[in-house]
């Protein structure tokens, strides 16, 4: 045996035992009578003494010791002199009687520690070196305690676990698609599915009545903190079910997720929010309710005073900012910056500051009386001391830059505390979404999305205002799973199809397979997907899911580490009828 212990397994009841322990060395202080080895493995760290009266081979092997070296060490566990109460083995040290170098190292780009000197592009590098440290220990011990405690929840509710295949058919609709071309099939693509959609629908036809599956999918769209190219989903459907009995599954999941994985109740009850109420109050389909600062129109009481930049905006809106009166010119030119940013997209910002005395100061107060700035205070519920911010433009791309700001407003006044959790549901949104580009309307969740049944009948006279009958599980500002009752009608299916442009031949031709499947009796049905990553960096309170993937891609979408993507030989393209063409 290699180990009769973990690193992290030894306490003080374990003195006079002799055991073998085997790990890396974290650190190794030599004081001339005396050398302390810190031994790491997952479990923890042990420290071994080798004593001036060891024998002179154990000695010899300690002497050469340095960093990340493998070791497999020998000896009598005896109580520590000066304990160390931050460590769960602080009560003890081994003392060496053998040590044997498994394995040399070289010394490694970056201290592998709780807190490392290397910057993210070296670790990215460097990956397995990285996974060697505590914080992503923990994090993929969390991940893997997440995926334990869903199969256990899910198999307790009659879910089956089944797999679906990683090569299919291509869809235009959604984010693009990563395709593999086949070589047996010349001139013929794969793609990678972006989700199991059609697939688990198709479970459902065959009679599988609750599905579940951790899968991986796949988008090749522009990467974020939230976003890799490839990632992983609780992907669930049930048969026979309203959105009420999907709600009520899932939300006694998470409730069961929070409790079991990260000790917090949450309600019994989660509130709910339609997706126009979360727009115009929070600017966000994904609102963060650990705070207020609502959004408020002003338009009504703002124009009509001269000023024209609010004369011709289609939308004005404002939030309090409490306690921030005090705001200095610097800090408020910081604001301005900040809306004006590219990734926000603002214009400029108006201020309305509400002093402790009672007197008010505005940016604008040479169009509006104090009285017509202490209207807008009210509207925006603040008072003396608070600071009012006012952004106008175009209706929902003002609403997404005040929500911006908010966000910003919420980190600058420490309100977005990690260790609170504010879980709502988003329902009631639009079925369609228009774009201007294209001049048409397309899916806001995805084609097999069932509307409302009240809201069927507008869907060939008026598109806009169909409501899905979807949903989004939120918390804490992050969509962290979402879905809808589907559509089993083929002829619903065909109507919507009818409505996002789809002529029947290329509804046929993309989508045959499911429409043919709904011939044979397709249940009522619906699902959703829990993004695992984003739920993994949830409940471990970081804002990226990168430490929740063990080899992630960097924000170029590369993997540094395998140096992927990269090239392939001539031999390789030509077996699969390819020529590449050349970039400019």
């Amino acid at each position: 045996m290699y180990r009769t212990h973990t690193c992290g397994s030894l306490r003080a009841e374990n003195v006079n035992q002799t055991v073998t322990l085997a790990g890396w060395v974290q650190k190794v202080r030599n004081l001339g009578a005396m050398t302390f080895i810190d031994l790491r493995d997952r479990y923890g760290i042990t420290q071994i003494v080798v004593e001036e009266h060891s024998d002179e081979a154990t000695r010899a092997a300690a002497a050469e010791l340095g960093r990340e070296y493998v070791l497999q060490v020998t000896g009598k566990v005896i109580e520590r002199e000066a304990k160390n109460p931050k460590m769960p083995t602080g009560d003890i040290e081994v003392a060496a009687s053998e040590i044997k170098i498994l394995n040399r190292a070289q010394t490694p780009p970056f201290t592998i520690e709780e807190h490392s000197d290397g910057g993210d592009d070296l670790r990215m590098k460097y990956r397995y070196l990285d996974l060697r440290r505590p914080p992503l220990q923990r994090a993929m011990i969390l991940r893997h305690r997440m995926a334990h405690a869903v199969r256990t929840f899910l198999d307790g509710e009659g879910f089956l676990e089944i797999e679906t295949p990683y090569l299919i058919k291509s869809t235009p609709e959604g984010a693009r698609d990563f395709v593999v071309p086949s070589r047996m099939n010349p001139n013929q693509f794969y793609a990678l599915p972006q989700s199991p959609q059609t697939l688990k629908q198709l479970l459902m036809v065959a009679g599988y009545d609750r599905y579940f599956q951790i899968v991986r999918c796949f988008r090749d769209e522009d990467l974020r903190a939230d976003r890799q190219p490839e990632f992983t989903q609780i992907d669930c459907e049930m048969s026979f079910v309203e959105q009420e009995d999907v709600i009520e599954v899932f939300e006694r999941m998470m409730r069961y997720m929070f409790k079991e994985i990260i000790g917090v109740e949450i309600a019994e009850k989660l509130p709910r929010m339609a997706w126009i109420d979360a727009m115009e109050k929070y600017g966000s389909d994904k609102p963060d309710l650990r705070f207020g600062m609502e959004i408020h129109e002003i338009s009504d009481l703002v124009k009509g005073h001269g000023f024209s930049v609010f004369e011709d905006a289609e939308y004005i809106g404002a939030i309090a900012a409490e306690g921030c009166a005090s705001y200095t010119r610097k800090q408020i030119d910081e604001l301005t910056e900040f809306v004006k940013r590219p990734q926000v997209g603002a214009k400029g910002l108006v201020w309305i500051r509400l002093d402790a005395d009672g007197g008010i100061k505005s940016s604008i107060d040479k169009f509006y009386s104090a009285d017509d700035l202490r209207a807008v205070a009210e509207r925006c519920g603040a008072k003396a001391g608070d600071l009012v911010l006012v952004i106008c433009g175009a209706k929902f791309k003002a609403l997404g830059q005040l929500c911006d700001l908010r966000l910003e407003m919420g980190e600058r006044l420490g309100l977005r505390d990690r260790a609170k959790f504010a879980p709502l549901w988003v329902v009631d949104f639009p079925m369609f979404e228009w774009d201007e580009e294209t001049q048409r309307f397309y899916a806001m969740h995805h084609p097999f999305t069932s509307p409302k049944p009240e809201d069927v009948q507008y869907l060939e006279s008026d598109p806009a205002r169909v409501r899905a009958n979807a949903y989004d599980f939120v918390c804490n500002g992050t969509e962290v799973g979402g879905g809808s009752i589907r559509i089993h009608d083929q002829q619903l299916q065909s109507l919507i199809f009818k409505c996002l442009g789809f002529t029947p031949e290329k509804a046929e031709e993309q989508f045959g397979f499911l429409m043919n499947a709904f011939r044979y009796g397709a249940p009522p049905h619906g699902g959703l997907a829990f993004g695992f990553d984003r739920m993994c960096s949830l409940f471990g309170g970081a804002d990226s899911i990168r430490d929740y993937i063990a080899f992630p891609k960097n924000n170029a979408g590369r993997d540094v580490m395998l140096d992927a993507p990269s090239a392939i030989d001539k031999a390789q393209l030509d077996e699969l009828f390819l020529d590449l063409k050349r970039v400019e």
